[in-house]
């Protein structure tokens, strides 16, 4: 029968037994839970040689003898040699030290499970009798599926420090949500959420999770942006891990960077989960690519708040970068007028996308001068990406725009 256990090797000395590319898997592994390694092995493999000249593990040139076994706390043995693998195993007997034998897991006192760290839960699967490599690992990836995808509730049942974590919730489509957002979901106490992104994750959470709404509109800000980081810090100093759920990306105009500071000026533990940024995917969504090789190979990403940059109004003056405006719908007519009066040409391809990526997307393309009055005809609201330049040219990607028949016949066939 086998008793699957939680070793803690932390500042305690293990030995390794071999010096080829199996050995030096076990190395690492040792090494990132902070055990003191000792090798003992003829010679090093290259990837353990750069290790035991640094001094991250200590190397003891030749064969193994049972006296490297005494007052270690584990051994792993992978020489390579069955017999020399045998005996190492046999001398752990002896001195009641834990043993893992590669060359037959049946043969020694332990077994390395298959593993996968999700968050700070440690997964491991073994078989019960005989080893069964492959069918542990099956089982372990189908495990950490579910745990990476945010369907295990992964809170905490026992008190801990409390900590913020900032997520990018992509544009709004819930599959957009990276595996690292979702498991920080599944592991949160406290949602603290803006109203763009994908809010409909929420309905997904347990019953008792705390969903804190502090979004914005334009010109309606009813949670300040002080008073939501306030609210961050107070429930993680309770003890709580908090999600501040935002749409986009938290960097790209997120005010992600203010809340950071705040977190840090608080001593409380924060870390940031990059998002898809809308500033590039909403584009895409509205087949648009942001850059496209023989028309443009740059792009510049803008607020309509703050008014344009001379390097905006030279992006798409001079034809030099795709500019990208977000939060510009309501004042879009100032955005287009500002770029005329800078010298764009009036018939610069433009566009704006609603709702990218969600079920209710919508584009709006007009020549530059007139796209303002397009989208106040079709009632275009926020949220939207504008994007100017040549790239937003409906026919880009139609293949009869920039082909001729013989290649178009070439490609088909």
């Amino acid at each position: 029968m086998t008793t699957l256990l939680g070793i803690e090797l932390a500042g305690r000395d293990v030995l390794v037994v071999g010096g080829g590319e199996i050995a030096a898997r076990r190395v690492h592994t040792l090494l990132a839970d902070h055990a003191r390694v000792h090798v003992v092995a003829p010679e090093l493999c290259a990837e353990l040689e750069p290790l035991a000249e640094s001094g991250a593990v200590t190397w003891t040139p030749g064969p193994v003898q049972a006296a490297h076994v005494e007052g270690v706390w584990f051994v792993h043995t992978a020489t390579g040699n069955p017999a020399t693998d045998a005996q190492v195993a046999r001398w752990a007997e002896q001195w009641r030290v834990l043993c893992v034998n590669a060359s037959d897991a049946a043969a020694g006192s332990a077994r390395v499970p298959a593993t996968a760290v999700v968050g700070d839960v440690l997964l491991g699967v073994v078989s019960v009798g005989a080893p069964d490599p492959r069918r542990s690992v099956a089982v372990r990836d189908a495990l950490a599926g579910e745990l990476r995808a945010g369907r295990v509730d992964l809170r905490r049942k026992r008190p801990g420090r409390g900590s913020v974590t900032l997520v990018g919730g992509g544009p709004g489509d819930p599959e957009l949500l990276t595996l690292r957002g979702r498991r920080a979901l599944a592991e949160a106490d406290v949602v603290v959420t803006d109203r763009l992104g994908p809010v409909s994750v929420l309905d997904e959470l347990p019953p008792d999770v705390e969903v804190i709404h502090v979004g914005k509109t334009s010109g309606h800000h009813p949670v300040p942006q002080r008073e939501i980081e306030r609210i961050l810090v107070d429930h993680a100093r309770q003890g709580r891990r908090v999600v501040r759920l935002k749409g986009g990306d938290p960097f790209l105009y997120g005010r992600g960077g203010e809340e950071v500071v705040a977190c840090r000026a608080a001593g409380v533990p924060v870390d940031v989960v990059p998002g898809v940024t809308s500033a590039l995917s909403g584009p895409l969504a509205a087949g648009i690519p942001v850059t496209h090789r023989g028309t443009v190979g740059a792009v510049l990403v803008t607020n309509g708040h703050d008014g344009l940059s001379a390097s905006a109004l030279a992006a798409v003056r001079d034809g030099e970068a795709t500019l990208v405006v977000l939060m510009a719908v309501a004042n879009l007519a100032e955005v287009t007028a500002t770029l005329l009066a800078a010298g764009a040409d009036p018939a610069t391809p433009a566009a704006v996308i609603e709702r990218a990526t969600t079920p209710r997307q919508r584009v709006t393309r007009a020549p530059l001068a007139d796209l303002a009055a397009q989208c106040a005809a079709r009632g275009v609201r926020a949220p939207g990406v504008v994007v100017i330049g040549a790239v937003a040219a409906e026919a880009l990607l139609d293949p009869t725009a920039f082909l001729d028949a013989a290649a178009l016949s070439e490609v088909a066939s």
